[in-house]
């Protein structure tokens, strides 16, 4: 009887929970209908979508290793050379002071081995460089003197040759291949008067800036005056102070780095002061065996131009052959052309590979876009040192990237 009761009581109490169950069903289906109706009666109280929201990912992006890569390379790119060009404008900037420093330079480092010649006989280093400077001096002014004296003395005899040499440019234009017409050659000759009237005018208008150019040329003449002094005598102490400017870590390199690169420049101007006075004195022969004047004068024009790597000697040669046009007629002009030309390349195929090849290591390529460069820049003065810079950046750059020699093996053991 009992088990009857509690099995009635069990399925009233499963029937009571079903029916709670079927109740509160009925009651959540009423409520979603009303909520249902009552949003479409009220669209503007929709419930807001799902946005989302919890903690933000902060992890660092995965993008591939070769844009990763490209722009670690872009940026440093970017300030590198960001500051090579603000160095340039600094320097460009300060070219009145800049440019006689590195000629002093080049002056020291041609005429080092005769202070240390001087000390080694004896004479203290200062007394040494001071005498050096003063024969440099001595030097460059007997060669100037001696140009303007023979420029002094024939320039007499050079007014009829000229006389003489345009009336045969005359006739060779009348008679030559050209048959140019008396009407063409005196209007030829009147534009070119007018060219160097309109010349001279706006030189004569310039006052100003000709006497500043002067200024600056006679300051110029100091700095490197007391800059090749002070190279010659302290050069040591003002290249430790530099040193000593660099973090300790670095300063071995750097010592290293400058030696060498002052090592190439001397090698250097040794080279070029050897193709200058091999071209300079190749053309004053040719230039005394055809007879044309002004002989030494052509000379040291060569012997300074040759300094230009790679045009300055022909540009300076050009001068010659403008002067023999002048003087002794198309004829003799062609042939100092000729000999010009045969200058330049026993310099170019025999001269510049044997001394600079050996001296310097540069391919011809890198002195072409060296001097390109170097004119785009800063004009003739930037030509002038572009290859010796880029001679000094090549002997840096092979020295910091040069391996360490390998340590001895200890005695017993193989190497």
């Amino acid at each position: 009887m009992s088990g009857k009761v509690s099995t009635w009581w069990a399925d009233r109490g499963e029937r009571r929970a079903l029916l709670r169950a079927e109740a509160i069903a009925a009651e959540e289906h009423i409520r979603q209908r009303v909520a249902t109706q009552w949003a479409d009666a009220h669209p503007e109280h929709h419930d807001p979508e799902d946005i989302g929201a919890g903690p933000s990912n902060f992890r660092r992006a995965r993008v591939p290793y070769g844009v990763d890569l490209a722009a670690a390379w872009s940026w440093r790119f970017l300030i590198i050379a960001a500051a090579l060009l603000a160095i340039l404008w600094t320097l460009q900037r300060f070219a009145v002071v800049v440019m006689p420093v590195l000629i002093a330079l080049f002056i020291s480092a041609l005429v080092l081995p005769l202070v240390e010649w001087l000390e080694r006989r004896g004479i203290r280093r200062g007394i040494a460089s001071f005498v050096t400077v003063l024969l440099v001096v001595g030097t460059v002014a007997l060669m100037l003197t001696f140009v303007g004296t023979q420029v002094a003395s024939g320039i007499s005899n050079l007014s009829k040759q000229i006389v003489d040499g345009l009336e045969e440019i005359r006739n060779w234009l009348r008679t030559g291949p050209l048959h140019a017409s008396d009407s063409q050659i005196n209007s030829l000759i009147h534009n070119a008067q007018g060219i160097i009237s309109k010349q001279g005018n706006d030189l004569a208008g310039r006052v100003t800036e000709v006497g500043s150019a002067v200024g600056h040329i006679v300051a110029g003449l100091f700095i490197i005056l007391f800059s090749t002094y002070y190279f010659l005598a302290d050069g040591a102490r003002i290249w430790s102070w530099i040193v000593r400017l660099f973090p300790r870590a670095a300063r071995a390199k750097v010592d290293g780095s400058g030696r060498a690169a002052y090592a190439t420049l001397v090698q250097f101007v040794r080279a070029t002061v050897l193709v200058a006075a091999t071209d300079a004195i190749a053309t004053m022969i040719w230039a005394a065996v055809l007879g044309v004047p002004f002989v030494s004068a052509i000379g040291v024009l060569v012997f300074l131009g040759a300094f230009v790597p790679m045009i300055g000697a022909f540009l300076s040669g050009s001068i010659a052959v403008l002067v023999a046009l002048v003087a002794k007629g198309p004829i003799t002009a062609l042939l100092m052309l000729a000999g010009v030309v045969v200058v330049q390349q026993l310099e170019a195929h025999v001269l510049q590979p044997f001394l600079m090849g050996r001296f310097v290591s540069i391919h011809p390529l890198g002195v072409i876009i060296a001097i390109a460069l170097g004119v785009l820049l800063a004009g003739i003065p930037g030509a002038l040192i572009a290859v010796p810079f880029a001679a000094s950046l090549n002997a840096i750059i092979s020295y910091l990237t040069a391996k360490p020699p390998l340590p001895a093996a200890p005695e017993g053991q193989p190497e």
